[in-house]
């Protein structure tokens, strides 16, 4: 419930333009590691990642440098006052955010669309002159919905985004979120319940943002699952099960095989690391993540 807890302060942070994040606590926990990982050293068959909201510790200038130096090539969960700052280091803003309300109230609630619909249509426009592509919307909770009323409803609240999405070829990414554990009520839990409401509004610039923890919770059979659905998936994120830390071999997924069926598939958009640093050395784990998935 804490790694929720700090997601939802940061995305509220954000929403509200205060998205000044600094760096506090111990930097000597941020101690490079003896020997950087460049790009150069990567095999690249999957374009990695890493998400803003999991590293805090670090200022922004701080994490991209390190992201940089280790073959990272964006920054995920970041808005338009963090967009200057990634360019600087000439790195991609692969997962947008900053148009949602938070994660509970989503499209899936018609008292709420007309609030999207404001936000959602005025960011598509922003993300597309900044030379981004995808931004992230949720369901929201289920707050005692059946799935066939929660999809109908998410369909009358982004279709009138469809349009303005393929104007500005920008792609609406709803995340999978596990409601087990991390996010209890949220309604877009399962693949297939994502994957209907895709088929149901029929436009490549809406598809789902496959989150391998939380989708590894709720259902398991994650590299099935992400194969028979790979035309509906635009982006992926990673961490370790249980607990959301490291991706090493303390926990269940065996990630190399993952990115293996990822690169399968032909994907070719990103991966991004969202695990919950438990490591003294948090950037040590990112770099040990970064190599793991480096298939």
């Amino acid at each position: 419930m804490a790694a929720q807890s700090n997601r939802r302060a940061v995305i509220k942070n954000i929403v509200a333009g205060t998205a000044s994040l600094g760096a506090v606590g111990a930097l000597g926990a941020f101690a490079p590691a003896e020997k950087p990982v460049n790009d150069a050293a990567l095999k690249n068959n999957i374009n990695q990642s890493v998400c803003r909201w999991c590293f805090n510790d670090l200022s922004l200038d701080q994490l991209c440098a390190a992201a940089k130096g280790m073959g990272i090539k964006g920054i995920d969960l970041v808005g338009p006052a963090d967009w200057p700052t990634l360019k600087k280091y000439g790195l991609d803003s692969p997962m947008c955010n900053g148009a949602e309300i938070n994660l509970t109230d989503g499209f899936n609630d018609p008292k709420f669309h007309a609030t999207l619909l404001k936000n959602y249509s005025t960011m598509i426009p922003l993300v597309a002159k900044a030379g981004y592509k995808n931004l992230i919307c949720f369901s929201g909770s289920r707050r005692g919905l059946d799935d066939a009323t929660g999809i109908a409803n998410c369909v009358q609240g982004l279709q009138p985004l469809m349009a303005l999405a393929e104007k500005h070829n920008v792609v609406l990414v709803m995340e999978l979120l596990n409601s087990k554990v991390d996010h209890h009520d949220y309604q877009c839990d399962h693949t297939a319940w994502g994957v209907a409401l895709a088929k149901k509004l029929g436009s490549e610039h809406f598809k789902l943002l496959y989150d391998i923890y939380h989708m590894q919770i709720d259902e398991g059979d994650v590299i099935r699952t992400l194969t028979d659905n790979h035309a509906y998936i635009a982006h992926y994120h990673t961490a370790g099960v249980p607990g959301r830390h490291e991706i090493d071999e303390n926990q269940e997924l065996y990630y190399p095989a993952i990115m293996r069926a990822i690169k399968a598939t032909g994907f070719k958009g990103y991966v991004a690391q969202e695990f919950i640093p438990k490591q003294a050395d948090k950037l040590a784990s990112l770099r040990k993540a970064v190599l793991l998935c480096d298939i």
